[in-house]
């Protein structure tokens, strides 16, 4: 069997594993909603961001349903490698990267489920965005390229960590960033301090690049910026993945 093959096995594998642990579907599906319904109906009124609250704050829940799947995925990750599933996969001559692209692409597939969930809600609840199709594409593939980065950090932490219940821990840095971003208010309303970190973490030039293709008037130095940070990522999550990878098992 190819490279390619063996991807598609393991990705079929992982999302068995996923369809039966409800916990991962919750976190990765509904919790996301939840967050909506929680800031729209109970702290919406309290912002003032110049906009429908709910127009405002979708870009940024999309990238928390993004990371909130990330728990799951960097668990399952360390679970193959400290329950000796590699070394099975290494007798059945298995090639190696196809186990890491299993999980990288399976994390992403449920980030766009989710993803798709949260914006029917968001239609429910009033969200009007102004984007043409191309727009639309465009917030399409900043989505697929941020799950992908993600996806590839988040298997890399999971290999590095010493066991499954930490890898999950290894990730909610992953979960908290987007709160210290432009997700729920402008990072010009923060305070000193907060309101830097907030401009110039990598999460916040990717929600106001798919803010501004939301709103039909896209920022060419915002995608840029998202861009790079969303390859740098991927890169070093890969090397690092692949390192570990080959150390461990």
């Amino acid at each position: 069997m190819s490279a390619q093959s063996h991807s598609l096995v393991m990705l079929r594998r992982n999302f068995k594993h996923i369809a039966r642990n409800p916990t991962s579907v919750f976190n990765a599906v509904l919790m996301p909603i939840i967050i909506m319904l929680m800031f729209v109906y109970m702290f919406g009124d309290a912002f003032n961001v110049g906009v429908d609250y709910i127009d405002y704050a979708t870009p940024g829940l999309i990238l928390l349903a993004v990371c909130y799947g990330l728990g799951a995925t960097a668990t399952s990750v360390n679970s193959d490698m400290t329950k000796g599933i590699i070394n099975r996969f290494k007798v059945m001559d298995v090639s190696r990267g196809a186990v890491l692209t299993g999980h990288v692409i399976a994390s992403v597939l449920t980030n766009v489920v989710a993803i798709a969930a949260l914006i029917g809600v968001a239609f429910l609840l009033g969200f009007s965005p102004s984007a043409s199709l191309l727009d639309w594409l465009g917030v399409a593939g900043m989505i697929v390229l941020l799950g992908f980065a993600a996806g590839w950090l988040t298997v890399a932490l999971g290999l590095a960590a010493k066991s499954p219940e930490t890898a999950g821990l290894a990730a909610v840095p992953l979960v908290m960033l987007p709160f210290f971003s432009s997700a729920i208010v402008p990072a010009e309303k923060m305070g000193p301090g907060l309101r830097q970190f907030a401009e110039y973490q990598p999460f916040t030039p990717i929600i106001e690049t798919m803010r501004g293709l939301l709103n039909g008037a896209p920022d060419t130095s915002d995608a840029i910026i998202a861009v790079a940070w969303c390859v740098g990522i991927a890169l070093v999550g890969y090397l690092w993945a692949r390192s570990t990878f080959k150390k461990r098992a």
